[in-house]
């Protein structure tokens, strides 16, 4: 797998968020005395995918970036049923809710594959990890102190 410098560098995330703009683009025109409380809360959750990509990301290390993928695909979850309600209450038609949920599942099956690959990698995160400029920098430090 690359090595990748910024969440903005990754797929699921900007499938992520490509999502949000569908969600954005399906549900702008909704009345919000009717309708205001689910799409909010689709808006929220379907934001929530992305963002704990981009915690978790920058988090720099392994473990905390599973578990934070992992909110980020319940959150996936979440979302797929509040589009079902969305469909219910005929916030959505039946189109909608079949190009939404699968992008959703698209983007779960990316998380679950982000996971097990993280999982398996012995690289524990960039936190762990001492950069050569930290490394001079104390070296400089050091030679400071010794004379």
């Amino acid at each position: 797998m690359a090595v990748y410098k910024s969440f903005e560098d990754l797929k699921v995330w900007n499938d992520s968020r490509e999502l949000n703009k569908m969600l954005f683009d399906i549900l702008k025109e909704k009345d919000d005395k009717i309708y205001g409380f689910l799409v909010n809360h689709i808006y929220k959750t379907g934001g929530s995918i992305m963002d704990n990509i981009a915690e978790g990301f920058e988090r720099d290390g392994n473990k905390e970036f599973i578990h934070f993928l992992s909110i980020s695909k319940a959150s996936a979850g979440e979302l797929k049923s509040q589009l079902y309600r969305a469909l219910d209450s005929e916030v959505i038609n039946q189109t909608q809710l079949k190009d939404l949920t699968s992008k959703v599942n698209h983007i779960i099956a990316q998380l679950v594959q982000f996971m097990k690959y993280l999982q398996s990698s012995n690289r524990r995160g960039n936190k762990f990890q001492e950069s050569e400029i930290v490394y001079e920098a104390k070296l400089s430090w050091e030679a400071f102190f010794n004379h």
